[in-house]
């Protein structure tokens, strides 16, 4: 009897430990793993490729950077919005607040990128001082470029804005025109075709639009003078997430030397590192 109850007690111990040893292989099962994958949306180079190069920077910490590359200038902030990614890089402080303020939105700058070099192109004017009267002029259909678009106008004496409007001028800001230009509002990513249209004088573009038909902002015929740095191409992400440990080393990637470097080396012509 008492050989048969030493047996019983150390079968029980053993289905117990088994037990528990399961219980405590289940449990390490169910634990998740350390999430290490940044989702950052971006539409077009340079945005794309300087996401591919703060990627391989990214790596040297454990993290692994996914890009989810859109093509038109909706998706990357819906999909920020909707927590479909951690992070965009495609747009200035102005736009990002216009979607901010239609949509009802949180979206937070989180670092200036990189400068574009913006201005006017022409396929039929050498200078400004060509463009005649009359002239069709194209610029950007949204808000916050339409007022860039107007000011570089100002700056160079073609039109004068209402005092005071800065870069946040519309075309009812006009108050003189003197050559009674002829102002086409144009979708962004269609201002490059615009380029070739017959009957236009002059496109307003950034360089990684109008590189669609074969030009950089050497070729173009009024550049920006004045920059303004709340139209820095920066890092964008959520009030919820800004302090998150992704968003800090998305931002140590997207600010290395090594993007940098990329930025000076790669796209002089184009762009020039904001941080």
């Amino acid at each position: 009897m008492k050989k048969s109850l030493k047996y019983s007690v150390l079968l029980g111990l053993t289905l117990g430990l088994v037990a528990c040893g399961k219980a405590q292989e289940s449990k390490k099962e169910d634990t998740p793993k350390e999430d290490k994958i940044i989702k950052v949306a971006s539409q077009a180079p340079p945005m794309t490729d300087i996401v591919t190069v703060a990627k391989e920077e990214a790596k040297k910490d454990g993290w692994d950077i996914e890009l989810v590359q859109v093509t038109d200038n909706i998706q990357y902030n819906e999909m920020l919005k909707s927590k479909e990614v951690d992070a965009n890089f495609a747009q200035h402080k102005p736009y990002m607040m216009k979607f901010n303020q239609e949509k009802d939105a949180n979206l937070v700058v989180i670092q200036p990128i990189y400068n574009a070099k913006v201005g006017y192109y022409s396929k039929d004017y050498k200078s400004v001082e060509e463009i005649p009267n009359n002239a069709k002029i194209a610029i950007p259909s949204d808000v916050s470029n339409e007022g860039r678009a107007l000011a570089i106008l100002n700056e160079k004496g073609l039109i004068t804005l209402k005092e005071g409007v800065g870069f946040n001028g519309t075309l009812k800001d006009i108050e003189q025109n003197p050559k009674e230009l002829e102002f086409l509002s144009v979708d962004l990513l269609n201002l490059a075709e615009a380029y070739n249209e017959k009957d236009v004088a002059m496109v307003y573009n950034y360089p990684a639009y109008i590189a669609k038909v074969g030009l950089t902002p050497d070729d173009a015929i009024l550049l920006e003078n004045t920059v303004d740095e709340r139209f820095a191409i920066s890092l964008v992400a959520r009030e919820d997430n800004e302090k998150s440990e992704k968003i800090q080393a998305l931002k140590k990637a997207m600010t290395s030397k090594a993007v940098k470097d990329y930025i000076e080396k790669e796209h002089s012509k184009t762009a020039i590192p904001a941080f």
